[in-house]
């Protein structure tokens, strides 16, 4: 399958040499009833195996993954928690294509997502001309996940109200679905394989704390933003890379020094010590790949290649303000002080310096 004709090819899709070369040599290794892979598998397909070929694609916690497979393993939900940008959906997704072989049974959690969008719905012409039955019936990503055994993955679950959340507790407790129109052979039992793995994020507003008879159903696994700014540096040219398909718009100076900037600013702190006010804004590592990814795009459509640190000034300025334009005098005491002092490095720092004049 040709993944250029996808704007973002699934993970099954994008790794699926690894997945088949996985599974072709994964013969003695425990595993789960109707799992693709055996855990110490998905572990090697997330983390990488250079034996085999297989390349790191989550960075962050090894111990963290190791136990997230374990959990599902022991038929426990799992729900990745942490603030925005930390990676949270990028690893259900690799779970999911690892244990599953597909990523892409999903519910999107939001503020109007309903019972239909998660268990099931009705075919209502078939409804009217036959009647309740599974014919008429219109399976939801929780139906297709326990009629096939498939890890279903719950997205931004506390965006959605708690009546609904809670629709989750019996079906996690029992492995069961009632599906009362079809009467006394509404019931679809579970099988082997499924499971859950939601998503949450600590920072939005306006979510909906979930019940405590919901959470026990869980295991809690808690993201943290990446506190390595080498490791960041990794992910920077890794995914811009494959973004944009060569490594000709990669400048290891350049990612160095986003890289940093978003760490200090995140953690309050500059390498040397000093205090950095940091702003409202979710720093993370998923924006700091936006930030050069939407530099490099306009030095390969409009410098010819060259990248521009005026650019990444403007860009590194959207990502500030999206919450407050309060953050813009945060951003200009961070230049003012720790960028001002690096400038005398001479580089792309003295040039980040120069560059404050967009930040107004």
């Amino acid at each position: 399958m040709d993944q250029k004709q996808y704007i973002k090819p699934t993970v099954e899709i994008q790794f699926a040499h690894e997945l088949t070369a996985l599974q072709a040599a994964d013969t003695t290794n425990p595993k789960p009833e109707n799992w693709q892979l055996s855990p110490k598998a998905v572990r090697n397909f997330i983390l990488g195996d250079k034996k085999q070929n297989i390349t790191q694609k989550y960075y962050g916690n090894d111990a963290l993954v190791e136990r997230c497979i374990i959990t599902l393993a022991g038929n426990r939900g799992l729900m990745l928690v942490g603030e925005p940008g930390t990676a949270k959906t990028m690893l259900s997704e690799l779970l999911s294509a690892a244990i599953s072989g597909t990523s892409v049974n999903t519910i999107q959690g939001t503020a109007g997502t309903t019972d239909d969008n998660i268990k099931y719905s009705w075919n209502y012409a078939l409804l009217l001309a036959k009647g309740a039955s599974r014919e008429s019936l219109v399976p939801a990503p929780l139906y297709i996940g326990m009629e096939k055994g498939l890890v279903t993955r719950f997205e931004e679950i506390t965006r959605c109200s708690a009546e609904i959340q809670d629709t989750l507790i019996s079906v996690m407790s029992d492995k069961i679905l009632s599906i009362p129109e079809l009467g006394e052979t509404g019931f679809l039992f579970a099988k082997q394989g499924f499971n859950i793995i939601g998503t949450a994020n600590t920072r939005d507003r306006g979510v909906n704390e979930m019940s405590s008879a919901l959470k026990r159903r869980f295991n809690f696994e808690t993201v943290f933003p990446i506190n390595n700014v080498k490791l960041e540096c990794q992910i920077i040219e890794d995914q811009c890379t494959a973004l944009l398909g060569d490594k000709k718009l990669i400048d290891k100076d350049i990612v160095n020094l986003i890289a940093t900037t978003f760490h200090e600013l995140r953690q309050g702190q500059s390498a040397d010590g000093v205090k950095v006010d940091p702003p409202s804004a979710v720093m993370s590592t998923a924006e700091a790949v936006s930030v050069y990814y939407q530099t490099a795009l306009t030095a390969h459509y409009y410098n010819s290649g060259r990248l521009s640190i005026d650019n990444l000034v403007q860009n590194l300025l959207g990502a500030v303000i999206k919450e407050s334009r309060d953050d813009i005098s945060k951003l200009k005491s961070y230049f003012n002080t720790i960028v001002k002092n690096r400038s005398k490095q001479k580089g792309p720092w003295e040039a980040f310096y120069e560059a404050r004049k967009w930040i107004k």
